[in-house]
């Protein structure tokens, strides 16, 4: 098996893997893009705008938030939460409802050292067919 073809058989199998991420296989093409990984998100500037790409591990949208929806992204690095505002989540409903994989450009949101990145654009990614399960709201 390749490693991709691993990872792909360890989440449908188990739900997890203990091999590579599978944004590690995509990192080098995403860097050249201007994607930065979870880890250099968090090191830009509050106002900063920026672009990060993950796996969709959770998304949330709590009924005392007024609309909006709030996804975390998990890459090879760590996690970076995105805040999604209502007019944009209609817009992008199936980036952010369906889709394993999103590419988000937004603005560094760093409110007493919580950092959260308040989406501009959310799109889909069409990686590999290797997905991580996640823990939605529908």
């Amino acid at each position: 098996m390749t490693p991709q073809e691993r990872i792909y058989s360890d989440f449908q199998n188990s739900g997890l893997t203990i091999g590579h991420h599978p944004m590690s296989f995509y990192r080098d093409d995403l860097r050249k893009a201007g994607v930065l990984d979870s880890a250099e998100a968090k090191r830009k500037p509050d106002g900063a705008v920026i672009r990060v790409a993950g796996c969709l591990i959770t998304r949330q949208r709590p009924g005392t938030a007024k609309g909006f929806v709030f996804l975390s992204l998990e890459d090879e690095t760590g996690i970076v939460n995105i805040v999604i505002n209502p007019d944009l989540f209609d817009r992008q409903k199936i980036a952010c409802v369906a889709a394993p994989y999103v590419q988000v450009k937004g603005v560094v949101q760093n409110t007493w050292n919580v950092i959260s990145i308040k989406a501009g654009d959310v799109q889909s990614l069409a990686l590999g067919s290797e997905t991580i399960r996640s823990h939605d709201f529908h």
